[in-house]
Parts: C-alpha cells; sequence; structure tokens
C-alpha cells in the first residue's frame, strides 16, 4: 500500500491485505492497492513517485533501487515479522523509517507449528488421504506419541517461546540453541529448559522446530550434513523462512532415511516449482499460512494502519525497526 497523504488523489499504491481496507489511512488519505502490486516493478516505482507510505507483506522486495524513485516515502510498514525483503539500511540511510508487526502473528505461527508436529507424529495427512479413498489401512499409520519426546527449538524469540510454552503442555521436554542466548538467560531458565549447542542439539531432539530470521549467517543453515546429524526417527519443521533450509539437501537426507519427515510452511523461492518434496509421503507442505489466522490478520492490519497513521500525522511509530519518525 501508498498514501500519499493528499486526499481525493489516487496517487498511492498497497500490497493487497486482508482484512481489507486499511481503514484509519484508507479515511484521511488517497491509497492505491492492488494484491499482485509487488509483481509490478514498474507500476510500483511509478507510485511510489509520490508515496508517503508503503506497506507490504513478503513478496515485495523494497530495494535501494526502488527507494531511491521514492523521494516523499515516509514509512514502510511491513505486515508481518521478517524483513529479509526489504532493504532496512537502505531505508535508514535515507530517513525512512521501517516498522514491521513483531507481536501480531506470534501465537497463530506457534499453533501451525504445533499442530503440523502433531500431524507428523501421527501420520494425520497419509492417514486421511488413504481413507478418502475408501481404504481403512489402521496398522500402516501408527504413530508416536510427543509425550517424553525432546522438542529442539532453534531460534528463541516469541515464536519460539510461545511454542515451548504449549509443548511442554503436552509433556515435551525443550532443549534450544540460540547463539544470543546463554542456559541462565531467564527465559530459558523459566521453562526449565535446556540450552545445548546447535549440532548437540541436532542429535538429542526427536523434533526440530526452526524459528530463525533469514539473513547471511543463517541461509542454509540446515542442509544435509545437519538433517543427517539427526535422529533418523526424527521430524524437522520449519515455519520461519524458506532459504533457511537447503531442500535438495533435506530431499536427500528424507530420500536416504537420515530422518523421518518435515514439515515446511515456508520454501526457498515462493511459489515454489514441483520438485522431490512434493508427494514424499513423509513432507507436509503448506503455502506460508503461518500468520494466516483471522486473529492474527485483523492484528497485523491494525498494527500497520496504526503506525502509518502515527507517522504520517507526526507522531511516533510503535512498532520501528530502525528508529521512530522519519528523518528526512
Amino acid at each position: 500500500m501508498l498514501t500519499s497523504g493528499i486526499p481525493n488523489r489516487r496517487t498511492a499504491a498497497m500490497q493487497d491485505l486482508t482484512p481489507s481496507p486499511i481503514e484509519a489511512p484508507a479515511n484521511h488519505y488517497a491509497v492505491y492497492q492492488r494484491s499482485n502490486l509487488w509483481n509490478s516493478a514498474d507500476e510500483l516505482r511509478t507510485e511510489l513517485k509520490t508515496a508517503r507510505a508503503l506497506i507490504v507483506r513478503n513478496q515485495t522486495c523494497v530495494t535501494s533501487d526502488l527507494l531511491a524513485a521514492a523521494p516523499q516515502l515516509e514509512i514502510i510498514a511491513r505486515a508481518g515479522v521478517g524483513l529479509d525483503n526489504i532493504d532496512v539500511e537502505a531505508a535508514s540511510q535515507l530517513g525512512i523509517v521501517v516498522t514491521s508487526t513483531p507481536n501480531a502473528n506470534s501465537i497463530a505461527v506457534a499453533e501451525l507449528t504445533l499442530g503440523l508436529m502433531f500431524a507428523l507424529a501421527r501420520h494425520l495427512v497419509p492417514a486421511h488421504a488413504a481413507t478418502a479413498q475408501g481404504t481403512w489401512q489402521r496398522q500402516e499409520f501408527t504413530g508416536v506419541e510427543l509425550a517424553g519426546q525432546t522438542l529442539g527449538i532453534v531460534g528463541f524469540g516469541r515464536i519460539g517461546r510461545l511454542l515451548a510454552v504449549r509443548a511442554m503442555a503436552c509433556g515435551m521436554h525443550i532443549a534450544i540453541h540460540d547463539p544470543i542466548l546463554t542456559q541462565t538467560a531467564s527465559e530459558i531458565e523459566t521453562l526449565q529448559a535446556k540450552w545445548l549447542p546447535f549440532e548437540s542439539l541436532l542429535a538429542a531432539a526427536d523434533v526440530v522446530s526452526c524459528h530463525v530470521p533469514l539473513t547471511a549467517d543463517t541461509h542454509h543453515l540446515f542442509d544435509y550434513g545437519q538433517f543427517a546429524a539427526m535422529r533418523p526417527t526424527g521430524f524437522f519443521i520449519n515455519t520461519s523462512r524458506g532459504g533457511v533450509v537447503c531442500e535438495t539437501g533435506l530431499a536427500r537426507a528424507l530420500q536416504e532415511g537420515r530422518l523421518a519427515g518435515a514439515a515446511l510452511d515456508v520454501r526457498e523461492t515462493e511459489p515454489p516449482t514441483k520438485g522431490a518434496l512434493e508427494g514424499h509421503e513423509n513432507v507436509i507442505l503448506t503455502p506460508h499460512i503461518g500468520a494466516f489466522t483471522e486473529a492474527a490478520q485483523q492484528r497485523v492490519v491494525e498494527s500497520v494502519a496504526r503506525d502509518v497513521q502515527r507517522v504520517l500525522t507526526g507522531q511516533p511509530a510503535t512498532e520501528y525497526v530502525n528508529f521512530d519518525r522519519p528523518r528526512r
């Protein structure tokens, strides 16, 4: 979404958001919204010439070149958590506020992760498919109980902590790897969890769940070697960013029986092309729906609308990433 700050003129644009419209900015500013605007660089560049605010999801690549074409832009509001699609450094150099919605969808992602964990453990997807075809193959879908199992959480931010609380309620033990934290961190001590080095966690966990941002350091953090280091009975889940996982390495590990199954809500390329993971009986694939609950989307929309409204009226943003007021 782009807003111009000039009432009754269509000089602004927006990547489609649901629920819509973004009521607060739309009531005061000219707003342009189109669902596939992210895929039309020329149109987006044209609209940015007069825009004061830009609201995006994860598909819009906000590059330094694009920002150079936006002389009036004051705020980039990310409707979500990850910032790998936004050149935050370039925005900061231009004095543009960058905001995100770090708390709006954490519960939704944590709940989806827990659901994927149960689906893998009890073979829910293949059991449903077989039964829907008219068979009754009970013995083929004998699963495992999560109670008493160890959940290894890589990345212990908001979502990781929410997942840990829910998994503990299911009777699971919690192991954590986060390079920023240590065993004495209050977040870990409160949960009576165990901090482990990365390779030790892979070897110890029955389920490994990834919750790290995509950076140069975390790109392909999980490749064939890491999956081979896991237990052959283990499950892997990624609801963070697709680039954290090397999909060819994961496919190879699954084909060789190095782990029992995997669930991915995010992919290296979105939307992905059909490859080795599609159709694999031990893999669950969902189309980046972690944040897509009605409640989470409502909170996301309210958060971005509030910060856009605040910045455009001269007030400080509340969920800012770099600074709370424009510096241009």
